[in-house]
Order: structure tokens, then C-alpha cells, then sequence
């Protein structure tokens, strides 16, 4: 029986391979133990179970969005019968006769073991100047563009290196429209849907200038930092403008390894950034390392430039430009530090909540330097790379 069966084993579209078959249950007080055929055990909560009935009446056959609601039943729920039938998992609970049947791959995969959850955790590959310099993930446009398969390994890359090149590109303007539209919809913002990074004089950001960019990630002043940044070369034939990127997770780890109090305040203490120009103001507050709930960092923010007056206790204020000085430092380093030249038809896309990018200072007096820009959310990638993964 496959995954999209009439019976709606998954409350869901995606497919659950069976790799390994349950062999036997063992019933508790609030928890059945399913043994499985490679020796794994995996403990079922009676009332996650319960939750995540598939069937039609606990889920909606048109949406796959749940219906069912836990309160509805009592605290205390068990089954009255529990078995295997051909690998799926079937039970008759006790409140008022409902059943339930669990599809093997599903419930393997969604196994909440210490190790299962371990394995599942996502790892991001950091990388330094030196690793990266020999690795840099490379695409070619046109490969990308017709290509699913290469989409999604591109897109893989982007998520867990953060970075990636792709050769080739179209140098005709507002063709980024287009390699943005292979993920998802552009991000909006107070500089457009795309952006044209050139000198010009009404300049409302040092990006529209040819001075030097310190290392920084995009609007810091926002709740959500865009997540995807595209850089597309159009023309680049002035004298310097180099490209530096770093990887801020690998900043982040070398702090918690060898500075682990900076570390620690850098991701409690709040900074403020602020981004003002004639028609706009936009601020937040937040901490530089931001970490998820089992303390890995998942986003940085940075900008010496838009940062606005630091606001904590007093008794925290020297301990706080400790800590921020130690991490500019370190982003200064040439070892952390990549440097690339755009070419036309380059176009460069990195996480902006994760590697700092900076640019040298150019000279116009002999050349032009014509960069167009845009964003694309981290969870329009994250999506598209679950869609591509149910039928590739």
C-alpha cells in the first residue's frame, strides 16, 4: 500500500520510505514500545498517538489539516487494543471506540528517541576561508534553470553551506526575477523587489555609494532579516569592489570554543540597529547571536553601521563592547575571511541571518561596477526544497 492510499495513512503529501518493519509492542500505562526490526526501539506517547490520528475524521481529506483537537478527549486515554498488522500499527482507544492506523515509515520517522531526534537534527556545514576557497558550491544558470534535479541540489547547498555561485547567468537586467521565481516569490522592501547596487548621488545606503562595506548582514533593523540574498553581476569592469563574505556560525563557534563569556553575552544582550533615511524608519532589539531553544546559533545580526545607542544595565555595558569588539576582530581575520571578485554572469546567493558580506571600495574613473539585487525567505527555500524531495 502506497503512501497516498485511499485510507490516508499520512495526514500529509509526503512519502515515508519503509526501511525497517516493527516487530513487536509493549504496552504501558501512558506509552506503547515498538521494537523494531534493525533492534531501535521507539516509546508512542498514547496521547501523541492519538494526536496525530491520520484517519479522515481526525484530518481533512481536502486541506491535510488537522480537525481533530486534543482536548477532546481525556487526559488518561489508552487503547483497549493494540496490534501490527503488516507493518502498520493499529488501535482501538478506549474513549469512545475510535481507531487509529499508523503508516511504519511515518511513525519511524517521526520517532522522538534521543537517538532518532539526534540524527534528525540539522548540522550546517561552517566553513573558513580555507575550506571554502576549495569547496565553494558552483552551478551553472542555464543547468539550474531546466533542471529540477539541479535545483535541488543547489538549493540543498544554499541551506546547509549558506552560500553558493551560479556561472553563466544571463547578464540581461531583471533576469534575478526569474532565478528567484525557481524558489518562491521576492521579498519586498524598502529598497524594492529588486534592487540596482551602483553608485548613484541621492544615495540612501553606503551599498549605493564606491566606499568600502564592513562586514554586515542585510537589515538588522527588521524582525525578520531576509533570509536568501541574491547578488546578480551585470557589469564590473571599475577597480576594486571586491566581494568578502564570512560565515558568521563559524565566528559564533570559535567564540563559544575560546571566548565562550563574549559568546554568551553577544547572545543575551540586546543591541539595537536602526535604518532611517527621509521616508522611512525602521529599528529592532535583539541580540547579535540569536539561538534556538537547544542553544545552537541559527541567525546572526550584524551591522556596525546601523547599530543605534547600546541599552543595557549599566553593570553590562563594558562586558557588552568586549564581546562585540572580540567579534569584529575575529571577522577581521584573514582566515575567516573569503574574497571574490564578481564577474558578469555571476551571480553570488547567500543566508543573510548567517555570512557577513562586505565590499572593497572601487573606483569608477575607469569602469562601471552594476550589481542588481534581491531577497528570497529562508522558508520559501526550506519549502521548495520539501516539494522537489516528494516526487525527485
Amino acid at each position: 500500500m502506497t503512501d497516498n492510499s485511499a485510507t490516508f495513512d499520512i495526514a500529509g503529501y509526503g512519502h515515508y520510505p519503509v526501511n525497517h518493519q516493527p516487530l513487536s509492542i509493549e504496552t504501558g500505562p501512558d506509552s506503547l514500545r515498538l521494537t523494531w526490526d534493525d533492534g531501535h526501539e521507539s516509546e508512542f506517547h498514547y496521547l501523541w498517538l492519538r494526536d496525530n490520528c491520520p484517519c479522515p475524521g481526525c484530518v481533512s481529506t481536502l486541506t491535510r489539516e488537522q480537525m481533530f483537537e486534543i482536548c477532546d478527549v481525556p487526559l488518561s486515554i489508552r487503547p483497549l487494543e493494540a496490534q501490527l498488522d503488516g507493518g502498520y500499527l493499529h488501535i482501538q482507544w478506549d474513549h469512545d471506540g475510535h481507531v487509529s492506523r499508523f503508516h511504519p515509515g511515518w511513525l519511524r520517522s517521526h520517532c522522538y528517541s534521543e537517538q532518532a531526534r539526534a540524527a534528525r537534527q540539522w548540522q550546517p556545514e561552517i566553513w573558513d576561508k580555507a575550506t571554502i576557497e576549495t569547496s565553494l558550491p558552483t552551478y551553472d544558470y542555464t543547468a539550474m534553470m531546466q533542471d529540477d534535479t539541479v535545483l535541488l541540489s543547489w538549493l540543498r547547498q544554499l541551506r546547509d553551506t549558506g552560500i553558493s555561485l551560479l556561472q553563466n547567468t544571463d547578464t540581461t537586467p531583471g533576469t534575478l526575477q526569474q532565478v528567484a521565481a525557481r524558489i518562491s516569490f521576492i521579498r519586498e522592501t524598502n529598497f524594492g523587489t529588486l534592487f540596482d547596487v551602483r553608485a548613484k548621488p541621492d544615495a540612501n545606503s553606503a551599498a549605493y555609494t564606491n566606499l568600502r562595506l564592513p562586514l554586515h548582514t542585510d537589515l538588522p533593523t527588521r524582525e525578520l532579516q531576509p533570509g536568501l540574498q541574491f547578488l546578480h553581476c551585470l557589469n564590473n569592469d571599475a577597480t576594486g569592489g571586491e566581494s568578502i563574505l564570512v560565515d558568521g556560525f563559524r565566528i559564533a563557534q570559535h567564540m563559544r570554543e575560546q571566548y565562550p563569556d563574549d559568546f554568551e553575552a553577544l547572545s543575551s544582550l540586546p543591541m539595537d540597529f536602526y535604518n532611517k533615511d527621509r521616508h522611512s524608519d525602521y529599528r529592532f532589539r535583539g541580540p547579535a547571536l540569536v539561538l534556538d531553544g537547544q542553544g545552537t546559533v541559527i541567525e546572526v545580526r550584524f551591522a556596525n553601521f546601523l547599530r543605534g545607542p547600546l541599552d543595557v544595565p549599566a553593570d553590562q555595558v563594558v562586558r557588552h563592547y568586549r564581546a562585540y569588539r572580540t567579534f569584529i576582530s575575529l571577522t577581521r581575520e584573514p582566515r575567516f575571511q573569503f574574497e571574490y571578485r564578481l564577474v558578469p554572469g555571476d551571480l553570488l546567493v547567500f543566508d543573510n541571518r548567517r555570512v557577513l558580506h562586505a565590499r572593497q571600495a572601487f573606483d569608477l574613473q575607469q569602469g562601471h561596477r552594476h550589481l542588481q539585487g534581491c531577497y528570497v525567505d529562508r522558508d520559501e527555500l526550506l519549502s521548495r526544497i520539501r516539494v522537489l524531495e516528494r516526487t525527485l
